[in-house]
């Protein structure tokens, strides 16, 4: 390429990266202040309903659903501007709604029966939903064929003689209303709204005669219409009642100082992972820079988008999402350094490290993304914000980190500016001193290497057996009441204070000098919530906030966390066997358990709370574990096709130099995941605290265990394979590739 030609080839690809970091400029401010926020970052009140039958009876999906629409009715009423309202399992609702400021108010509007009414216009009681069968409203049609509401009567007398006497008034309509409120509700200021979403008065019909029968309400209606509609006067006539079995209420002042710790501790992750990337590998580190705030960017774009609510946890999957999206980077930088090393042009060491990184990268992010989908399945609120943030980023990953960065990076590569330049351009010193692990047999030594994890999981199973796991509320049932004041208020007097009320203490954490955290063991109900909060406030002048968990949730979530868990390791086996062998699923799958059963056993010895989100912690690890594992085991599965084993010695000097070759990747890649977590341990929200903690546990674990684990196990199962023939699988190709014969040259 001409000099002239070369210039303007580079500065077209210079301004589109400019273009596109203006674009994330101008976009971030207006996207941030769009963004959905979790009570964790908002404050507000969140109530887990369990839908029960009146009269024990049996409650079936339309009522539920039904029960859905009211709920959502309701919240209009409220004027809450993004309640969030989701039905979990058979018959739960949950209901979040960030921004309340009376979580009171609300829990006594969400909470009570739904009450169907038959007005006149000018108010008066006409009928009641007694007059109805359960579920009577159906989707019928009038006699021109138009949708309309069809009503089955259950008491025909007392509907007769009220359409009767109405037929005869001078204004002849009958207001069909949803929780009418006397003295607050009225069709005088509600006939222009009647009928709409925002509306309480659900209906205002025309009764020209008295009603002995099934009847229909007719009107100019649209099918949605007609449909909204019965699933309301459903709802109202309903033989359900809305039992309360966990709430949680966040004061503001928390919810606004967790998002702006958390804000900073990530832009400061994000600052010490694009640093270290520049440093590493000079150019393509910057250009995988620009890439990770495009990355960004995009990754709150899509989850804005898809509607998701951004809560702590979302956060935290981001920031993990970074590790894992610099991950793919450094695989492939990697990979193109050895093919320098060996000798090859950088165009050609680039085309060829990019083709051998990118199945290896698949393979370890689809691995995460099994994890992913299992927590979205069985993981509750915040956790399914977790798990949706996981797989965006996973999915931008690919686009952004993978495609996008090779992109821009093989445009520069042909432009070959660089081409005596590969030190600039990916950190490659050819003058480096050979690797200080050359002659050291990490095989002969597995021994030593695998005694730290020998120690650590003796000690980790005797702190559990002996110690046990300090359970949040999440998985024992119960209240945390966490109290803010400006005042002193000391341990012993809290202590005191759960006593007068009547509560049996659990524990008390001390969080700083204004927040004490307690837990108490009693499910408290509606009222004591009130007597609690009304207690703190007199007393201390504090704002309170308080989580309660029933049985009922303590046993789902127990089920739910087990499932989870049992599913995970069943796909990753399932998916690294179809990728590997079983030899790999299973290697894999023990150093899982081990890395699993240290940070419990950590967990208990330092005495750390275990709750829901400690469980999406460790999905997290298993997820990232594999991804450091899959990276080793590809390049063992490489190395053993190139030398076909003929006994153990051979064996021993493929994973010698597997380990080698993954050793630095393996130590990176943790370091880029390990700085935004720890800096949402130094700088972010002590909400979620200890999953940060599990978090970094679980990496440094995770990666000694890939390394000097996981490994050694799979050299052991191998062993047995060693000289027979290996089985090639379903979609490699079976055939020998024939010599073709042509004539002069070969024949």
């Amino acid at each position: 390429m001409k000099k002239g030609k070369k210039k303007e080839h580079i500065l077209k690809y210079v301004i589109i990266l400019i273009a596109m970091v203006g674009l994330i400029g101008i976009g971030i401010v207006p996207l941030s202040k769009n963004l959905k926020f979790g009570l964790d970052l908002k404050g507000g009140f969140e109530v887990l309903y369990q839908v029960e039958g009146i009269d024990s009876k049996k409650v079936d999906s339309s009522m539920v659903e039904s029960t859905y629409k009211t709920i959502i009715k309701r919240i209009d009423v409220l004027g809450v501007s993004e309640p969030v309202v989701t039905i979990e399992g058979e018959d739960k609702i949950r209901v979040q709604l960030a921004g309340v400021t009376d979580p009171e108010e609300a829990r006594k509007t969400l909470g009570q029966v739904a009450s169907l009414s038959f007005r006149d216009t000018e108010d008066h009681l006409l009928m009641t939903s007694d007059v109805l069968s359960s579920n009577g409203a159906k989707i019928g049609s009038d006699q021109t064929g138009k949708p309309a509401v069809a009503l089955t009567v259950k008491d025909k007398d007392k509907f007769y003689e009220v359409t009767k006497e109405v037929s005869q008034k001078s204004d002849n309509r009958i207001v069909i209303w949803l929780d009418y409120e006397e003295g607050k509700d009225s069709f005088k200021n509600s006939e222009t709204t009647c009928g709409t979403t925002t509306s309480k008065c659900l209906s205002a019909a025309y009764v020209n005669e008295g009603f002995a029968s099934d009847v229909i309400i007719q009107g100019n209606f649209t099918q949605d219409q007609v449909k909204q509609l019965v699933e309301l006067i459903n709802s109202g006539s309903l033989s359900t009642k809305l039992t309360e079995i966990s709430s949680k209420t966040v004061d503001a002042s928390f919810g606004s100082n967790s998002l702006e710790k958390t804000f900073i501790a990530g832009i400061i992750g994000l600052v010490l992972v694009m640093l270290l990337m520049i440093l590493l590998y000079r150019f393509s580190g910057f250009i995988t820079a620009i890439g990770l705030a495009i990355y960004t960017f995009v990754t709150f774009l899509i989850f804005w988008l898809v509607g998701g609510v951004l809560t702590l946890p979302g956060i935290a999957a981001m920031l993990l999402g970074i590790g894992m999206a610099v991950d793919a980077n450094i695989i492939n930088f990697s990979r193109i350094k050895d093919e320098l090393k060996s000798g090859k042009t950088l165009a050609n060491a680039y085309r060829i490290g990019s083709k051998d990184s990118f199945l290896t990268i698949i393979d370890a992010n689809l691995t995460t993304l099994i994890v992913g989908i299992i927590l979205f399945i069985f993981g509750e609120s915040s956790i399914k914000g977790f798990a949706t943030m996981l797989m965006i980023s996973i999915f931008v990953t690919f686009v952004v980190m993978v495609a996008f960065v090779r992109w821009i990076l093989g445009k520069f590569v042909k432009s070959g500016m660089f081409d005596e330049k590969a030190k600039l351009f990916v950190g490659f010193n050819e003058r480096k001193k050979e690797n200080p692990f050359a002659k050291y047999s990490f095989s002969k030594n597995k021994t030593k290497l695998m005694a730290l994890g020998d120690i650590l999981i003796i000690v980790s199973i005797v702190s559990i057996i002996f110690q046990g796991l300090n359970l949040g509320i999440d998985f024992k049932g119960g209240s945390s009441i966490t109290i803010k004041t400006e005042k002193e208020v000391k341990i012993e007097q809290l202590e005191k204070d759960i006593k007068e009320l009547g509560y049996q203490l659990n524990s008390v954490d001390d969080i700083n000098d204004t927040t004490k955290t307690v837990i108490v063991t009693d499910s408290l109900g509606q009222n004591q919530v009130l007597k609690t909060e009304k207690y703190f406030q007199e007393k201390y002048d504090a704002s309170t906030d308080i989580g309660v968990v029933s049985n009922i949730v303590k046993k789902e979530l127990v089920k739910n966390a087990i499932f989870a868990l049992i599913l995970a390791g069943i796909g990753i086996v399932i998916y690294v066997s179809f990728r590997f062998s079983f030899n790999y699923a299973i290697a894999g799958i023990i150093a899982l358990l081990h890395d699993t059963l240290i940070v419990v056993g950590l967990f208990s010895l330092c005495h750390l709370e275990v709750s829901t989100i400690f469980i999406a912690a460790i999905l997290s690890i298993i997820g990232y574990s594999i991804n450091d594992t899959i990276v080793l085991f590809d390049r063992v599965r490489e190395n053993i096709k190139k030398q076909k084993l003929k006994n153990k010695e051979q064996l021993q000097e493929v994973v010698d130099r597997s380990i080698r070759k993954t050793i630095y990747r393996n130590i990176l890649t943790t370091l880029t995941t390990i700085f935004p977590v720890a800096a949402l341990i130094l700088f972010g929200s002590h909400e979620i605290l200890n999953f940060n903690i599990a978090l970094l546990i679980g990496l440094l674990v995770g990666a000694y265990s890939s390394l000097f684990i996981t490994i050694f196990i799979f050299e052991k199962l191998e062993e047995k394979n060693i000289g027979k023939p290996k089985k090639k699988k379903w979609y490699e190709d079976t055939k020998e590739v024939e010599e073709r014969k042509i004539k002069g040259i070969n024949s």
